[in-house]
């Protein structure tokens, strides 16, 4: 029979599935005994009717198997936490410190935060946000994408994700989908219900989806905002003062003047603008592979030359994209090759050299156009 330490060992590869970390750190291994022939695992659920039950008793089998000889068990006893085992596992993954009311985050560590806006809706924001997400983390990048688009959320169907987030103790766990963590307000209404708040309420639930939210370790969170320069906009200058701006206009002129007022919003609110990406910039003939350019041309260009910052990308208007949209699944990740998800995949890739030289310094937020 192999030894407790030795099932232990074979345990630190279990990982808690919303945590991330092994179940021992977060105080979920409860004990181990060893007997003739039996190996018993005793896991303390955070939650009574954790929906992960089965996946967390497969896994630690699957950890334990393997040092087994033939006719050897093994044995997984799930209970649950009592209230100073959770409050104990808030406060680790606080950091050590106990619940407080925070006024900014992210100010420290290696998290580049992205603020994808756009002065009008329509032009695509939420579509390069999820598709920008999904390439990053087909990279090997750790993403994260807080929607805060509160009235018009769009990111759980465009990245097929649904159900409700698990809540223990003030801290709510993200969904996860093609490799990204997600937290938006479609998790917590109906998706045809209307969202009638003001700002002091807009205000709380930013503040909640930034600081209420276990994140991990991250490389990059985008924050999917909403169209124009209203509360929530200005409710997360102030929450994430190290944030860079992402600004997703189309070529159309009105929207690149629209555009631009929106990234001169952020330096008005001590923010940078990082880049400007041109969406739905051209079509793509799916017979013959000709351009047209449906809605002009140019306006993603002078939208960069006006803001004094780089063009990252520009992408291709195809139906693919909006198909991808409406079924959950990013052309990154559904057609990577394609024109879109090829202008996509290397428009992150230069999102990310940009971002690195401006982590940890005081930017400003990055704004991307709403899809």
């Amino acid at each position: 029979m192999p030894t407790k330490e030795e099932v232990r060992q074979a345990l630190r590869n279990v990982l808690d599935p919303e945590i991330g970390k092994p179940i021992e750190d977060v105080g979920m291994l409860k004990g181990i005994e060893v007997e003739d022939g039996l190996v018993r695992v005793y896991v303390l659920l955070t939650i009574a009717g954790c929906p992960l039950k089965d996946r967390i008793d497969t896994d630690v089998r699957a950890a334990v198997g393997p040092i087994l000889d033939a006719g050897q068990r093994v044995e997984v006893i799930l209970g649950e936490m009592n209230e100073d085992q959770r409050k104990d596992l808030v406060t680790k993954l606080r950091g050590g410190t106990a619940p407080v009311e925070q006024r900014t985050f992210f100010t420290e560590g290696d998290t580049a935060v992205i603020a994808v806006a756009s002065g009008k809706g329509g032009v695509g924001k939420s579509t390069v946000t999820v598709n920008l997400a999904a390439a990053l983390a087909a990279e090997g990048h750790r993403v994260g994408i807080v929607d805060v688009d509160v009235w018009g959320f769009s990111v759980p169907r465009m990245m097929g994700v649904s159900g409700q987030p698990v809540g223990f103790n003030n801290m709510i766990l993200p969904l996860e989908a093609h490799g990204v963590r997600i937290i938006s307000m479609g998790f917590f209404v109906p998706e045809e219900q209307p969202v009638i708040w003001r700002g002091p309420m807009l205000h709380k639930a930013v503040q909640q989806f930034l600081g209420d939210v276990y994140w991990g370790e991250l490389d990059f969170l985008l924050a999917d905002l909403p169209p124009g320069t209203g509360d929530v906009s200005i409710s997360m200058a102030g929450f994430l003062p190290g944030a860079q701006m992402l600004v997703v206009t189309t070529p159309q002129e009105a929207a690149r003047k629209v555009a631009e007022r929106a990234g001169k919003m952020a330096v008005q609110t001590h923010l940078k603008v990082m880049g400007v990406v041109e969406n739905m910039s051209y079509f793509v003939c799916p017979h013959c592979g000709g351009r047209t350019n449906v809605f002009g041309e140019g306006g993603g260009q002078e939208a960069a030359r006006t803001l004094g910052v780089p063009l990252l990308g520009q992408i291709p208007l195809i139906p693919e994209v909006r198909a991808g949209g409406d079924i959950g699944t990013p052309i990154v990740v559904s057609d990577p090759d394609s024109p879109a998800g090829a202008a996509l995949l290397e428009t992150a890739r230069r999102l990310a050299t940009e971002s690195k030289t401006l982590v940890r310094k005081p930017l400003g937020l990055t704004v991307a156009s709403r899809g």
